[in-house]
């Protein structure tokens, strides 16, 4: 690599500036952003994304589920290019940086290569996923998903939000149901800077955290089926409780995660009585279980010992209890190569740095089982994520984006 290349740096205060002033499609008075994916809001930062690619060179692409692709020419055409990004959506209490760092420094990083008049020999692609989030629709990180094959773009079309707006309804509304095919940019690799979305990183005073698994998930769908009756002449032995059997069952749940860990964690987040009254003891209770670990064999042991306990909590209640999985996916194992090179920029550059596990799912989990994949953490304050209190420095955002940069130019090299 060239010494110019080598001692490159990303302009800290232009990444800083495009991060505030895309905060403002979406802003939310608490200093947050609201952008579902696919909402008017989401048209405002993505026609100012493809105007600011197109500024910047880049030939721009829209696939048929409005993942945004800008290629940068390398020397040789031939290969198919890096690819880099994240996305541009949020939660809909989200904050400034979640997806929107990782994607934006991608365009910073092509800004920067620009500016130094650097040819790199693979070509470069910028990416903006659809729909990361899924906070509107469901499932999360569904363009990728899409894209490595685990949904068919027409069962990703037909998908609805909460109002029955269909994915291909709202995309056609805001402009962004493009001609490309899902798919069809192919990628040599895959790497996404991102905040970390949890507390190690700030903890340990770390600058940058070299991602080299994420953690697999299994969500299930519950039922408890008891028996409703009066709340003041049911005696306390007849009862048969389904709100009583959750509270068994989430304490299991704490127990059964924590015997797991360090490497496991399990959340029941979600709860409804049917027709609950103040008086009546509840007879019947959805609830959802999301359990998570980056070691399969831990992903087995929780559904293992959370079935035997739910069986256990049933029968020594008399009540019914349907636990059913609907999603498992296997832990992700990072490219060792793409996850040495992060490494060995982060340490190039100086910035202290350690191995670590990503607690949240990425498109570039998605993207990993079709293809070399990488992830760079950058702190977040007190680990705050989804939610409008998210907050990460000038610096450290700078940091991760020269990492990616030192990443992207390792794996693209530079042109002589």
């Amino acid at each position: 690599m060239s010494r110019a290349a080598t001692n490159l740096q990303i302009d800290s205060a232009r990444l800083w500036g495009t991060i505030h002033e895309t905060a403002q499609f979406g802003a939310t008075p608490k200093g947050g952003v609201r952008r579902l994916t696919l909402s008017a809001e989401d048209k405002q930062v993505r026609d100012w994304f493809r105007k600011a690619c197109e500024e910047a060179g880049l030939e721009v692409q829209v696939d048929a589920l409005g993942s945004m692709f800008g290629l940068r020419k390398g020397r040789d055409m031939s290969k198919p290019p890096i690819g880099v990004g994240s996305h541009l959506d949020t939660q809909p209490t989200g904050g400034k940086y979640d997806g929107v760092l990782g994607t934006l420094a991608a365009l910073e990083m092509v800004r920067t290569l620009n500016d130094a008049g650097i040819e790199t020999e693979l070509p470069i692609c910028i990416c903006n996923w659809t729909n990361e989030e899924g906070s509107r629709f469901a499932p999360a990180m569904m363009a990728s998903a899409a894209y490595v094959g685990d949904f068919t773009t027409d069962d990703i079309l037909s998908r609805k939000d909460a109002e029955g707006v269909t994915v291909a309804q709202a995309l056609d509304t805001i402009g962004y149901r493009g001609d490309a095919p899902v798919g069809r940019q192919k990628f040599t690799s895959f790497v996404e800077l991102h905040i970390e979305q949890g507390p190690i990183l700030e903890a340990e005073s770390k600058t940058i955290g070299v991602v080299d698994s994420g953690q697999g998930v299994l969500w299930y769908d519950g039922k408890i089926t008891g028996f409703e009756s009066h709340a003041g002449s049911t005696p306390m032995p007849l009862r048969r409780d389904a709100l009583a059997t959750l509270s068994e069952i989430v304490l299991a749940m704490e127990s059964i995660a924590k015997k797991h860990g360090p490497k496991a964690v399990g959340t029941i987040g979600e709860a409804v009585i049917a027709a609950p009254s103040r008086n009546v003891i509840p007879g019947e209770i959805a609830f959802t279980v999301d359990c998570r670990s980056a070691d399969a064999g831990i992903m087995d042991a929780l559904d293992r010992d959370l079935r035997a306990a739910v069986a256990e909590i049933a029968t020594r209640r008399k009540v019914e209890v349907q636990l059913d999985l609907v999603w498992r996916k296997a832990p992700t194992h990072f490219d060792p190569k793409l996850v040495d090179a992060v490494e060995n920029a982060a340490k190039q550059l100086g910035y202290s740095h350690r191995r670590i596990t990503s607690g949240a799912g990425h498109d570039a989990c998605n993207l990993n089982t079709v293809m070399p994949a990488a992830m760079v953490f950058v702190p977040c304050k007190d680990g705050i994520s989804h939610n409008e209190l998210e907050d990460a420095t000038q610096t450290d955002c700078a940091a991760g984006a020269n990492v990616l940069m030192h990443t992207v130019l390792a794996l693209a090299g530079v042109a002589s």
